[in-house]
């Protein structure tokens, strides 16, 4: 298996993070016709929040960001993203392992959204998050964590 760190992410992140972003939703945006080059960004910057943000480092290198948010019952999974030249290598499905094993997400509904034909909802899947809707640019779906 390969070995990645998380690290707790900091205010001073935001930037670096908001960039990472911007680059990984480029395609998918760009092919839904959505992507606009500040409010990617913005809406980043609007939701970070470093205490529940965590870095992922892979071989010393810091290659993606994930949060994981208490929000009433549930927990919400979102700014999972891995650096193009880092994807493909089960990065996500690392971190995705350690983030649904945790003692606070156990019991616990989790909820994320992906954008429509992103290649991730098959990642989301393998780890039983279904469908509950969807609309023209996002798929929400959720898993109840045992």
């Amino acid at each position: 298996m390969i070995q990645i760190t998380m690290l707790q992410s900091k205010q001073a992140d935001e930037e670096h993070l908001a960039e990472l972003r911007a680059l990984v939703l480029y395609d998918d945006l760009n092919r839904l016709g959505r992507y606009d080059d500040v409010k990617v960004r913005e809406r980043f910057r609007n939701t970070f929040d470093p205490e529940y943000t965590w870095i992922i480092e892979f071989e010393g290198e810091r290659v993606g960001c994930v949060a994981l948010k208490p929000k009433s019952e549930e927990m919400l999974l979102e700014h999972f993203y891995i650096h193009p030249d880092y994807q493909g290598r089960q990065i996500g499905t690392q971190v995705l392992n350690m983030l649904l094993k945790r003692d606070d997400v156990k019991g616990r509904n989790v909820t994320l959204n992906v954008l429509q034909g992103s290649p991730a909802r098959r990642l989301y899947e393998r780890f039983g998050f279904v469908l509950d809707s969807e609309d023209e640019v996002d798929v929400f779906m959720s898993v109840q964590v045992k």
